[in-house]
């Protein structure tokens, strides 16, 4: 094929491929859209003359004539939070590997937000994981009904979801502070729309009524650092000696309020959090419940490309089992100063 290569202004097309190859027009076409659809080697014939020849896919009109974007988005609701970087990163590295793009969206937990990017996003992508998703179930079905949707941590029946589990876990950190002493322990929610926090508030009701421990539930909405250092103030008031925090970034707040009144922890105060995002990052080293954030991208990618594959919707539930991840923040319990 040496000497085929046009120059930059000369526009190669599907035929020049095609005659380089050896093959058809439509063989070229699918080789670039439906490539699991051809023989490795003829696929790998045809990349190579399109090489060769300097050819660049046209992607728009590609699009266009096809439908097939070669995208896909994901949508989270809080992309500073450091349970979903790895989950995204996951996604990627499979969608890169099967020759998507990745797309990603920050709803900043406000459902109307999300529906705006996932119309918007529409017109650009194959397909969506919705991580956490704030959308009615209306809507997320309608968005369903036009591209696929794999769902991550929101159950739907009839849709692909990823569920992480969170009763393994939550069984275990009750046992472990009902073997440590503990009686009352205060459970820092999470918005109240968000799955995660409904499964976890349950999870845990459950497990204390079991161990006979006393939950106090203090709402505390959008998770962040800030939010738990400002609950610092009602959790003494309950007199708690221990707490379970939706995430580990609300478990660090927590633990910065309490050294700012000379509380420690976990002498004085027992702090657990939840997703294993910040362990290494606190001092002492936090006592978390496992959420495997890169698994459940695994799964979410493998579930949207296997759709897009085989153009078949998927109602496929996969749960992702979680654990007690026992460092140096929990202690036996002890009166503030006692």
């Amino acid at each position: 094929m040496t000497g085929n290569r046009k120059t930059a202004s000369t526009s190669v097309t599907i035929g020049d491929i095609a005659r380089v190859a050896g093959v058809s027009r439509s063989t070229v076409s699918r080789a670039f859209s439906r490539p699991e659809l051809l023989n490795p080697e003829t696929v790998r014939r045809v990349k190579a003359a399109a090489d060769e020849l300097g050819y660049v896919m046209n992607h728009a009109a590609r699009a266009l004539s096809t439908g097939r974007f070669g995208n896909v988005a994901v949508v989270v609701p809080d992309i500073a939070n450091p349970f979903f970087p790895p989950l995204v990163r996951r996604v990627q590295t499979l969608a890169d590997a099967a020759g998507y793009a990745v797309f990603l969206g920050d709803s900043d937990e406000i459902a109307d937000r999300e529906a705006n990017l996932t119309s918007r996003l529409s017109a650009q992508v194959e397909g969506f994981v919705l991580a956490s998703p704030r959308l009615d179930e209306d809507r997320i079905r309608e968005l369903d009904a036009s591209r696929p949707v794999v769902l991550v941590n929101r159950d739907i029946e009839g849709l692909a979801r990823v569920l992480i589990d969170p009763s393994g876990g939550l069984d275990e950190a009750v046992a472990h502070l009902h073997r440590l002493g503990h009686t009352r322990v205060v459970y820092l929610s999470g918005p109240r729309e968000s799955w995660s926090d409904q499964q976890r508030r349950a999870a845990l009701a459950r497990a204390a009524g079991r161990a006979g421990l006393e939950v106090i539930v203090q709402e505390l909405g959008r998770p962040s650092s800030a939010g738990g250092r400002d609950a610092v103030g009602g959790i003494l008031a309950s007199e708690a000696t221990a707490v379970i925090a939706f995430d580990d970034v609300v478990a660090q707040g927590v633990m910065a309020g309490l050294a700012l009144r000379g509380i420690d922890v976990p002498r004085d105060i027992s702090v657990i959090g939840c997703d294993d995002t910040l362990a290494s990052g606190t001092h002492p080293a936090l006592t978390t419940i496992s959420a495997a954030s890169a698994a459940a991208g695994d799964a979410a990618a493998e579930l949207l490309l296997g759709v897009l594959a085989s153009g078949e919707r998927s109602d496929a539930r996969v749960t992702i089992a979680t654990h007690l991840v026992v460092r140096a923040t929990t202690e036996a319990a002890h009166t503030i100063g006692g």
